[in-house]
């Protein structure tokens, strides 16, 4: 099966990026940046193409590569992570042992941990996916075209609500019911040669972003939804989980 990397990226002025990130697959670089640009060329017997616009936005970088993705499989990646040697192979051979799973989510090694860890095969499904973001992800393009699945570009770094377009995308995943799976099997790393771009810290604005998020996955249960998020993390939002729960519920 025909893999390809689809990295959101900023301000690349040439093609480093792809030895940086031991790009070792297809791959579309969406480059938001000053310019307005498109090139493709051969990189090591693969196809590149370097999508350069000059506008800003997470999901709307995402989604420049995805309407323009042409693989089997793609992956979504950051330009602060470097792909291991192999790993074409080692998705391919999920994929091919997991047939009628459409979604994938992957390890991604850290220096220091911060996301969960998947020990064990396991299904993704209401009650887990949240904890999942974007660059462990891997699909099917087909099950995401045919379902007309995208990032919601009002969600995102580059927005006013700066985080939560991964949580969005697999709920659309979720809502038209494709099969995802997390495996305990790593095919990156993280770099963190950067700071966050849209993470200040747990304050106002970020647990009022949380509850848009929340309303955006379900106007029905959002209220549900901030409440348990209170409860669990109240302690590491640095507040009472009521008040915690108060902000989230804020317009």
């Amino acid at each position: 099966m025909k893999v390809q990397v689809l990295v959101a990226a900023m301000h690349q002025t040439d093609t480093s990026l792809l030895q940086k990130m031991n790009i070792q697959s297809d791959a579309i670089i969406g480059n938001q940046c000053d310019t307005n640009d498109v090139k493709s060329f051969q990189w090591n017997g693969h196809e590149i193409t370097y999508l350069s616009f000059a506008e800003r936005g997470l999901s709307r970088n995402r989604n420049n590569a995805l309407i323009r993705a042409n693989a089997d499989i793609c992956l979504l990646a950051d330009d602060d992570m470097r792909y291991f040697d192999g790993y074409v192979e080692t998705v391919n051979r999920i994929f091919e042992q997991n047939p009628t799973t459409d979604v994938i989510i992957f390890n991604i090694k850290e220096p220091i941990a911060t996301r969960s860890v998947t020990q064990k095969p396991t299904k993704v499904s209401w009650f887990n996916y949240l904890r999942f973001g974007s660059v462990r992800i891997a699909f099917r393009l087909n099950a995401i075209r045919e379902n007309a699945i995208f990032f919601n570009q009002c969600f995102g770094a580059g927005t006013s609500r700066g985080f939560g377009e991964d949580n969005l995308f697999l709920t659309a995943c979720l809502r038209n019911r494709l099969k995802i799976v997390a495996v305990p099997v790593a095919i990156a790393e993280l770099t963190e040669e950067r700071p966050s771009t849209w993470f200040t810290g747990y304050d106002k604005t970020y647990l009022k972003n949380k509850g848009r998020l929340f309303r955006a996955i379900s106007r029905r249960w959002y209220w549900f939804l901030c409440l348990q998020d209170a409860l669990r993390h109240g302690k590491k939002y640095g507040v009472k989980p009521l008040d915690a729960y108060k902000q989230m519920m804020t317009e």
